[in-house]
């Protein structure tokens, strides 16, 4: 993880002072987890979480709150303040801060859309198939969700069919047994070793 951490902050900058790196995938295929680790090996970057931004009535269509709030004022140096939406509530709560710290993760289901793409210094994308995903979602949400994931299941279907992100992902990422294996996906490669596999202890085998 140090490996892809260094290797991130070589990056560009790529939204004003920021290396803003989205983290995609399917609902359910380990996004989250992923972040934080990779976050953690970042020294602390922040990161921003889709599902913060996204709301009941709007699964898919927050592009241009996320501009507003986020991307403009981190594109001018700026701190960004972005409201949060409470799932259970079902309404957004008080402002939040994010400064535009060297790295910013964005990470959840249509981090790497078209409008967002120019503003990403990479996007990285979670190798897991769509329906092992929502099968690991719905274990994990439960019974109760039951109905909201059967609406989410076709907004993801309909979403990605328009406006797929695995195409221009510059790196995928594989969950292992033992941490992550790295390698190039189809709009860039990770350099002559062409693959890196990446855990929390002295090795990382799939």
């Amino acid at each position: 993880m140090q490996e892809l951490a260094s290797r991130i902050r070589r990056l560009p900058p790529s939204c004003g002072p920021v290396r803003l790196v989205g983290v995609d995938g399917h609902a359910g295929s380990g996004k989250s987890t992923f972040a934080g680790q990779l976050a953690r090996a970042l020294g602390g970057a922040p990161v921003l979480r889709l599902d913060d931004i996204a709301s009941h009535d709007e699964l898919f269509g927050w592009t241009g709150r996320l501009l507003e709030q986020v991307i403009e004022p981190l594109r001018r140096g700026e701190t960004a303040h972005y409201t949060p939406y409470d799932w259970r509530s079902r309404r957004f709560g008080a402002p939040r801060a994010l400064p535009p710290a060297a790295v910013v993760l964005l990470e959840g289901v249509g981090a790497g859309r078209r409008a967002l793409r120019p503003c990403l210094a990479h996007l990285l994308w979670m190798e897991l198939p769509d329906e092992e995903s929502w099968s690991r979602g719905r274990s994990r949400d439960g019974e109760e969700q039951r109905e909201f994931w059967a609406g989410w299941v076709r907004a993801e279907r309909r979403h990605f069919a328009e406006d797929p992100s695995r195409p221009f992902a510059d790196l995928l990422v594989r969950q292992c047994e033992k941490g992550y294996e790295v390698t190039p996906g189809p709009a860039g490669t990770v350099g002559p070793d062409q693959t890196i596999t990446h855990g929390d202890g002295p090795s990382a085998v799939c």
